[in-house]
């Protein structure tokens, strides 16, 4: 019988190497991410930037496997970030490349993808994983 969920340590491998590849493309160092699989996937980029409406707060790039990429303003530890922008399109796993470009939109006042995203488009753990494969630099 084949399993049908990958393992946790395929899907936080495979995330991380992903989320790995948006860190590159953002100019981002390793030491700035986080992955964490627990009952939802989720990743966090603290990003070396910070937001004009919000100069004294840290910005950052968050991922989950329910809402996909959103961009916000770190507040206080008791209070929920301030969002910025969340990447529309309805691709829970867009390219690195595409993810940057988001960025970079935002930080230049286009708040893009503002729509919440598709209930429906949430991503099975399993197609979760299809979806990171070609992230996979080391497969096993």
């Amino acid at each position: 019988m084949e399993h049908s969920e990958p393992d946790t340590r395929t899907l936080e491998r495979g995330l991380g190497e992903y989320v790995g590849a948006v860190a590159a493309a953002l100019g981002v160092p390793a030491e700035s991410m986080t992955v964490e699989i627990s009952d939802t996937a989720t990743a966090y980029l603290g990003l070396p930037r910070r937001w004009l409406d919000r100069p004294d707060h840290d910005v950052m790039l968050v991922w989950s496997e329910r809402r996909g990429w959103a961009l916000a303003v770190e507040t206080d530890p008791a209070d929920a970030p301030v969002l910025i922008a969340r990447y529309g399109g309805g691709d829970l796993v867009p390219p690195p490349g595409a993810v940057a470009r988001f960025v970079a939109d935002a930080a230049a006042g286009h708040h893009t993808g503002q729509e919440r995203p598709d209930p429906a488009a949430a991503l099975t753990r399993k197609s979760l994983a299809e979806r990171l494969m070609p992230y996979r630099r080391h497969p096993g």
